[in-house]
């Protein structure tokens, strides 16, 4: 697909997005005029509704084909027309020309920069299709999305400069976001840890970042008993992914990530019930956050260098298996009375999150894990958990998240809610069984092996990377987490000045 950004060029068929503001009617006058139909007829049938659509047909001999209006709701952030965009050109894809304009004229022009981004990456991802694994139907890609389509985006002349370099941003966002949809979806047996590893290895290599793998004779050797616990009772060894991007500078930010990689999650000897646990191969969302903005960052080029660690493992039950009760010794050297196997992401990470330390010593630490169901009781599946006691980092994780709409809201990390944790054979318990706070206890667990970093944060992502969507008809992968942590990247220089 061919991308123009403009500010004259009005192509054969054009999409039309609009806000339920006092600017509305105004607006409806205008195309109905250029329609050559009755204002207030337009105006009473269609009234910008949230995904609210209608397609006109111009009778006057004018430039346009077609129109099409998109209603977005009383509002219009980056995630509003993002996501209109995106359930617009997935509903449509089908049916939509081969050249297809946006026109985003009537937006101020301080946002139309953003709004174009979000526009582009917005469709880019409708086109993205779920059924990878499907047999027996002939897959054909529509003329909207092919190579010879084209996609203009229609901005204010003022913002035109501006606007022009977030086209390659856009194709880059979209690109990675769909990647990482698919290897989330993708079900266990085409996600073992090692096979997660080579994915890693083909993309680090496409992009250019670097990475190396600690496998399973390396993790014994180094003495990361949390990982080696966890994966030793599948046949599909654990792999610990070390990730890096940017030269080390005096003047450069450095960031590590730490993203949970757990391949398929059984619950271990702790089984899970059977109704869900098919959704279970989405236990490595954390891990694929982080790959996702370690890609965008290669491909952006950003000012930053970037550290990561992902602890991958399958988490199953076997003669092997860890068993609660059992006493493992971690990397840092800590032990843990391991009272429920099904607690295993943050036995993965206190590793991972001690070796990254090790190796070097980052301004800023982030891990991000699809944790704990607790998370998803305590404020459902409107934002992630962010856990943290550094106010200035809370601050700039939450600005990161509402800007691109990948939401944070900050949870308590009082001292009382480690008290939990005590065991009466051990350093730690890695769970309470208490039926309340667990997300809580969960990041006092890893707070333990942060070396108390004073800019870690904790990110509980369990209700927003896997959820209900345009594209399945049950939960699927979102790809939440990397344009956040990219924002976030991207904002750290003037953030972390603040610190």
């Amino acid at each position: 697909m061919t991308v123009i950004i403009s500010d004259q060029k009005t192509p054969d068929a054009l999409l039309v997005p609009l806000v339920q503001n006092d600017r509305l009617n105004s607006l409806l006058a205008d195309l109905a005029l250029r329609v050559g139909m009755d204002a207030a007829t337009l105006q009473q049938d269609f009234r910008a509704e949230s995904k609210e659509t209608l397609i006109l047909y111009p009778k006057n001999g004018g430039p346009e084909k077609r129109l099409y209006l998109l209603g977005l709701g009383k509002k219009c952030t980056f995630a509003d027309l993002q996501m209109a965009l995106r359930g617009f050109s997935h509903r449509t894809k089908s049916k939509l020309p081969a050249q297809l304009g946006v026109d985003l004229r009537h937006f101020p022009a301080s946002e139309a920069p953003r709004l174009a981004e979000a526009t582009l990456t917005g469709l880019s991802m409708g086109l993205y299709d779920i059924g990878r694994f499907r047999t027996g139907t002939e897959k054909t890609i529509p003329a909207f999305g092919s190579e010879t389509s084209e996609l203009t985006v229609l901005v204010p002349s003022e913002s035109l400069p501006a606007a022009l370099p977030v086209a390659r941003r856009s194709e880059v966002f979209a690109a990675t976001a769909k990647k990482i949809l698919d290897l989330m979806n993708a079900p266990g047996n085409f996600k073992t840890p090692l096979m997660l590893a080579d994915w890693v290895k083909q993309h680090a290599v496409e992009h250019g970042f670097g990475v190396r793998m600690l496998h399973v004779d390396a993790i014994e050797k180094e003495r990361l008993g949390a990982l080696y616990a966890v994966g030793k009772g599948s046949p599909n060894p654990p792999v610990l992914i070390l990730l890096e991007y940017g030269n080390k500078s005096a003047d450069t930010p450095v960031i590590g990530l730490v993203g949970k990689g757990i391949t398929f999650d059984t619950g271990g000897i702790s089984l899970k019930p059977s109704a869900n646990m098919h959704y279970m191969k989405s236990d490595m969302g954390g891990a694929a956050a982080v790959l996702g903005a370690f890609m965008v960052a290669a491909q952006l080029k950003l000012p930053v260098r970037l550290i990561g660690a992902i602890p991958a493992a399958e988490n199953m039950v076997d003669g092997v298996a860890v068993k609660p009760g059992d006493v493992i010794t971690t990397y840092a050297g800590k032990t843990v009375e391991v009272t429920d196997t099904d607690a295993e992401g943050r036995l993965v990470l206190a590793d991972a999150l001690a070796y990254l330390l090790k190796e070097e010593t980052p301004e800023v630490l982030i891990d991000l894990a699809t944790l704990t169901g607790s998370i998803i009781r305590a404020i459902g599946t409107q934002a992630g958990g962010l856990f943290t006691s550094n106010d200035q980092l809370a601050a700039a994780l939450t600005a990161s998240g509402d800007a691109c709409g990948e939401r944070l809201w900050r949870m308590p990390m009082w001292e009382e809610y480690g008290s939990d944790l005590k065991s009466d054979v051990a350093d730690l318990r890695n769970y309470t069984g208490k039926p309340m706070a667990e997300s809580i206890s969960a990041a006092k667990f890893l707070e333990h092996f942060t070396s108390a970093h004073p800019a870690w944060a904790h990110l509980d992502i369990a209700g927003m990377a896997f959820a209900d969507s345009e594209f399945a008809q049950t939960k699927s992968a979102t790809a939440y987490g990397v344009r956040l942590l990219t924002e976030f990247i991207e904002q750290w220089k003037k953030a972390g000045d603040a610190l």
